[in-house]
Protein backbone atom coordinates (compact mmCIF):
# COMPACT_ATOMS: atom_id res chain seq x y z
CA UNK A 1 0.00 0.00 0.00
CA UNK A 2 1.33 3.43 -0.99
CA UNK A 3 0.88 6.59 0.79
CA UNK A 4 -1.66 8.97 0.20
CA UNK A 5 0.46 11.77 0.05
CA UNK A 6 3.40 11.76 -2.94
CA UNK A 7 6.35 13.53 -0.62
CA UNK A 8 7.05 13.06 3.22
CA UNK A 9 3.89 11.16 5.47
CA UNK A 10 2.84 14.23 7.86
CA UNK A 11 0.80 10.89 9.26
CA UNK A 12 4.03 9.13 10.19
CA UNK A 13 5.28 11.82 12.55
CA UNK A 14 1.50 12.09 14.24
CA UNK A 15 0.68 8.24 15.10
CA UNK A 16 3.94 7.36 17.27
CA UNK A 17 5.87 5.73 14.12
CA UNK A 18 8.72 8.63 14.12
CA UNK A 19 11.19 6.29 15.63
CA UNK A 20 11.05 3.13 13.36
CA UNK A 21 10.63 5.77 10.68
CA UNK A 22 14.12 7.79 11.61
CA UNK A 23 15.80 4.20 12.03
CA UNK A 24 15.40 2.93 8.43
CA UNK A 25 15.75 6.17 6.61
CA UNK A 26 19.21 6.46 8.25
CA UNK A 27 20.11 2.81 7.04
CA UNK A 28 18.68 3.28 3.77
CA UNK A 29 21.18 6.24 3.38
CA UNK A 30 24.47 4.36 4.27
CA UNK A 31 23.31 1.33 2.10
CA UNK A 32 22.61 3.79 -0.97
CA UNK A 33 25.78 6.07 -0.37
CA UNK A 34 28.09 2.42 0.27
CA UNK A 35 26.97 1.56 -3.27
CA UNK A 36 28.11 4.61 -4.99
CA UNK A 37 30.89 6.35 -3.15
CA UNK A 38 34.45 5.78 -4.00
CA UNK A 39 36.74 3.18 -2.26
CA UNK A 40 38.67 6.10 -0.33
CA UNK A 41 35.42 6.87 1.36
CA UNK A 42 33.52 5.27 4.12
CA UNK A 43 29.88 5.44 5.55
CA UNK A 44 29.31 5.29 9.03
CA UNK A 45 26.56 5.04 11.57
CA UNK A 46 27.20 7.27 15.03
CA UNK A 47 24.72 8.21 17.60
CA UNK A 48 24.38 10.38 20.41
CA UNK A 49 23.86 9.54 24.17
CA UNK A 50 20.99 11.85 25.48
CA UNK A 51 19.51 12.15 28.72
CA UNK A 52 16.69 13.91 29.59
CA UNK A 53 14.02 14.77 32.32
CA UNK A 54 10.78 13.03 32.24
CA UNK A 55 8.89 16.35 32.67
CA UNK A 56 10.91 17.36 29.53
CA UNK A 57 9.61 14.48 27.17
CA UNK A 58 6.03 15.52 27.68
CA UNK A 59 4.93 13.38 30.29
CA UNK A 60 2.53 13.77 32.93
CA UNK A 61 4.17 14.72 36.44
CA UNK A 62 3.33 12.32 39.39
CA UNK A 63 2.23 12.64 42.87
CA UNK A 64 4.11 11.54 45.42
CA UNK A 65 2.70 10.54 48.34
CA UNK A 66 3.88 8.16 51.71
CA UNK A 67 3.43 4.36 51.63
CA UNK A 68 0.89 4.37 55.00
CA UNK A 69 -0.41 7.95 56.46
CA UNK A 70 -3.05 8.50 59.17
CA UNK A 71 -4.07 12.13 59.93
CA UNK A 72 -5.25 12.70 63.33
CA UNK A 73 -5.88 11.26 66.84
CA UNK A 74 -6.75 7.35 66.48
CA UNK A 75 -9.78 6.00 68.54
CA UNK A 76 -10.74 2.47 69.65
CA UNK A 77 -13.34 0.78 68.19
CA UNK A 78 -15.98 0.12 70.96
CA UNK A 79 -16.74 -2.96 72.59
CA UNK A 80 -13.09 -4.52 73.37
CA UNK A 81 -9.46 -4.36 72.81
CA UNK A 82 -7.46 -4.23 69.58
CA UNK A 83 -9.19 -4.01 66.56
CA UNK A 84 -8.57 -1.78 63.24
CA UNK A 85 -7.75 1.92 63.96
CA UNK A 86 -9.95 4.21 63.03
CA UNK A 87 -8.88 7.62 61.85
CA UNK A 88 -10.67 10.93 63.04
CA UNK A 89 -11.23 13.54 59.87
CA UNK A 90 -8.35 14.84 58.43
CA UNK A 91 -6.90 18.43 60.23
CA UNK A 92 -3.49 19.29 58.56
CA UNK A 93 -3.19 20.70 54.86
CA UNK A 94 -3.75 18.22 52.23
CA UNK A 95 -0.30 16.14 50.38
CA UNK A 96 1.79 18.50 47.84
CA UNK A 97 2.12 17.49 44.37
CA UNK A 98 5.61 16.99 43.87
CA UNK A 99 7.69 16.17 40.49
CA UNK A 100 9.79 13.28 41.02
CA UNK A 101 13.45 13.58 39.17
CA UNK A 102 13.18 10.77 36.42
CA UNK A 103 15.48 10.74 33.78
CA UNK A 104 14.86 9.01 30.54
CA UNK A 105 17.78 8.07 28.43
CA UNK A 106 17.66 7.55 24.32
CA UNK A 107 19.99 7.59 21.48
CA UNK A 108 20.17 9.70 17.98
CA UNK A 109 21.64 7.82 15.11
CA UNK A 110 22.77 9.70 12.22
CA UNK A 111 25.19 9.00 9.57
CA UNK A 112 29.02 10.36 8.61
CA UNK A 113 31.08 10.50 5.67
CA UNK A 114 34.65 9.97 6.01
CA UNK A 115 37.50 9.90 3.64
CA UNK A 116 41.05 8.09 4.28
CA UNK A 117 42.58 9.63 2.14
CA UNK A 118 45.02 11.36 2.76
CA UNK A 119 44.27 10.86 6.03
CA UNK A 120 40.76 9.66 7.84
CA UNK A 121 38.92 12.40 8.92
CA UNK A 122 35.28 13.53 8.81
CA UNK A 123 33.80 14.82 5.47
CA UNK A 124 29.66 15.54 5.88
CA UNK A 125 27.83 14.59 8.33
CA UNK A 126 23.97 13.58 7.15
CA UNK A 127 21.38 14.64 9.84
CA UNK A 128 17.88 13.48 9.97
CA UNK A 129 16.30 15.78 12.84
CA UNK A 130 14.47 14.13 15.56
CA UNK A 131 11.12 15.46 17.69
CA UNK A 132 14.10 16.17 20.04
CA UNK A 133 16.24 18.06 18.21
CA UNK A 134 13.31 20.64 17.41
CA UNK A 135 12.12 20.75 21.25
CA UNK A 136 12.72 23.91 22.72
CA UNK A 137 15.31 23.84 25.95
CA UNK A 138 15.60 20.09 25.54
CA UNK A 139 19.57 18.53 25.99
CA UNK A 140 18.82 17.04 22.46
CA UNK A 141 18.45 20.35 21.24
CA UNK A 142 21.14 22.50 22.67
CA UNK A 143 24.12 19.29 21.76
CA UNK A 144 23.08 19.26 18.53
CA UNK A 145 23.07 23.29 18.17
CA UNK A 146 26.67 22.83 19.13
CA UNK A 147 27.27 20.63 16.77
CA UNK A 148 25.79 22.38 14.42
CA UNK A 149 27.86 25.35 14.99
CA UNK A 150 30.62 23.47 15.09
CA UNK A 151 30.05 21.88 11.19
CA UNK A 152 29.06 24.85 9.69
CA UNK A 153 32.14 27.08 10.76
CA UNK A 154 34.53 23.73 10.78
CA UNK A 155 36.20 22.08 7.92
CA UNK A 156 33.20 19.45 7.53
CA UNK A 157 29.86 19.69 5.35
CA UNK A 158 26.58 19.55 6.87
CA UNK A 159 23.48 17.85 5.63
CA UNK A 160 20.19 18.69 7.46
CA UNK A 161 17.33 17.08 6.40
CA UNK A 162 14.14 18.44 8.33
CA UNK A 163 11.00 15.97 7.70
CA UNK A 164 8.81 17.19 10.57
CA UNK A 165 6.39 19.32 11.12
CA UNK A 166 6.09 20.29 14.60
CA UNK A 167 8.87 22.00 17.01
CA UNK A 168 11.00 25.04 16.78
CA UNK A 169 12.88 25.14 13.91
CA UNK A 170 16.55 25.56 13.42
CA UNK A 171 17.69 29.02 13.68
CA UNK A 172 19.16 30.70 10.45
CA UNK A 173 20.08 34.66 9.96
CA UNK A 174 17.66 34.33 7.11
CA UNK A 175 14.54 32.88 7.09
CA UNK A 176 13.92 29.65 6.33
CA UNK A 177 11.23 28.66 3.44
CA UNK A 178 7.73 28.98 4.30
CA UNK A 179 6.73 24.96 3.60
CA UNK A 180 6.23 21.61 6.05
CA UNK A 181 9.88 20.50 5.52
CA UNK A 182 13.34 21.46 4.22
CA UNK A 183 16.47 19.93 2.76
CA UNK A 184 19.56 22.10 3.55
CA UNK A 185 23.05 21.95 2.59
CA UNK A 186 25.89 23.58 3.97
CA UNK A 187 29.82 23.18 2.64
CA UNK A 188 32.50 23.84 4.83
CA UNK A 189 34.39 26.49 2.62
CA UNK A 190 31.03 28.96 2.17
CA UNK A 191 31.47 30.51 4.98
CA UNK A 192 27.90 29.44 6.78
CA UNK A 193 26.14 30.15 3.72
CA UNK A 194 23.69 27.30 3.36
CA UNK A 195 21.69 25.92 0.22
CA UNK A 196 18.01 25.33 1.31
CA UNK A 197 15.13 23.54 -0.52
CA UNK A 198 11.76 23.63 0.62
CA UNK A 199 10.30 19.80 0.73
CA UNK A 200 6.18 19.78 1.11
CA UNK A 201 4.03 16.22 1.50
CA UNK A 202 2.12 17.38 -1.49
CA UNK A 203 4.64 16.68 -3.69
CA UNK A 204 8.15 14.50 -4.08
CA UNK A 205 11.11 15.85 -2.47
CA UNK A 206 14.03 16.96 -4.35
CA UNK A 207 17.37 15.36 -4.67
CA UNK A 208 19.65 16.42 -1.70
CA UNK A 209 23.56 16.88 -2.54
CA UNK A 210 25.92 15.14 -0.28
CA UNK A 211 29.40 17.19 -1.07
CA UNK A 212 32.53 14.66 -1.06
CA UNK A 213 36.27 15.80 -0.62
CA UNK A 214 37.49 18.28 -3.34
CA UNK A 215 37.76 17.79 -6.34
CA UNK A 216 35.54 15.14 -6.34
CA UNK A 217 31.70 15.74 -7.42
CA UNK A 218 28.52 15.75 -5.06
CA UNK A 219 26.84 12.45 -4.99
CA UNK A 220 23.05 13.38 -5.40
CA UNK A 221 20.64 11.65 -2.73
CA UNK A 222 17.05 10.97 -3.99
CA UNK A 223 15.06 10.88 -1.07
CA UNK A 224 11.60 10.24 -2.10
CA UNK A 225 11.95 6.71 -3.35
CA UNK A 226 13.99 6.01 0.24
CA UNK A 227 10.69 7.08 1.92
CA UNK A 228 8.22 5.00 -0.32
CA UNK A 229 10.02 1.89 -0.01
CA UNK A 230 9.94 2.61 4.11
CA UNK A 231 6.14 3.39 3.85
CA UNK A 232 5.48 -0.06 2.18
CA UNK A 233 7.99 -2.33 3.61
CA UNK A 234 6.94 -1.24 6.66
CA UNK A 235 3.27 -1.68 6.20
CA UNK A 236 2.55 1.77 7.94
CA UNK A 237 -0.84 2.42 5.98
CA UNK A 238 -2.30 -0.23 7.94
CA UNK A 239 -1.62 1.65 11.13
CA UNK A 240 -2.68 4.92 9.86
CA UNK A 241 -6.09 6.55 10.06
CA UNK A 242 -6.63 9.03 7.10
CA UNK A 243 -9.51 9.78 8.64
CA UNK A 244 -8.73 11.33 11.84
CA UNK A 245 -7.01 15.21 11.91
CA UNK A 246 -3.80 16.05 12.48
CA UNK A 247 -2.30 18.31 15.00
CA UNK A 248 -1.39 20.82 13.73
CA UNK A 249 -4.10 20.35 11.75
CA UNK A 250 -3.74 20.31 7.75
CA UNK A 251 -4.70 23.86 5.91
CA UNK A 252 -8.27 22.92 4.82
CA UNK A 253 -7.75 23.04 1.23
CA UNK A 254 -4.77 19.73 2.05
CA UNK A 255 -7.48 18.66 3.95
CA UNK A 256 -9.78 18.61 1.18
CA UNK A 257 -7.19 17.21 -0.95
CA UNK A 258 -6.00 14.46 1.19
CA UNK A 259 -10.31 13.40 1.27
CA UNK A 260 -10.34 13.52 -2.42
CA UNK A 261 -7.12 10.89 -2.68
CA UNK A 262 -8.87 8.64 0.03
CA UNK A 263 -11.84 8.28 -2.21
CA UNK A 264 -9.77 7.56 -5.05
CA UNK A 265 -8.24 4.61 -3.53
CA UNK A 266 -11.06 3.41 -1.91
CA UNK A 267 -12.64 3.01 -4.98
CA UNK A 268 -9.41 1.25 -6.39
CA UNK A 269 -9.64 -1.16 -3.88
Amino acid sequence: MKSPFPGMDPYIEARGLWRDFHARLVNRIIDVLEQVLPTKYRVRAEQREIIELVEQEGKRDRSIYPDVGVTGPLSRPPGGEGGIAIAEPATASPPMTLRAFVAEEFRERFVEVLTTEPERRLVTCIEVLSPSNKRHGSTSREQYLRKRQALLLGEANLVEIDLLRGGERMPMLDPLPISPYYLLVGRWNQEARCQVWPASYLRGLSYVPIPLDQPDSDVMLDLQPMLDAIYERSRYGLDIDYTKPLDPPLPEADRAWLQEQLKVRQTAS
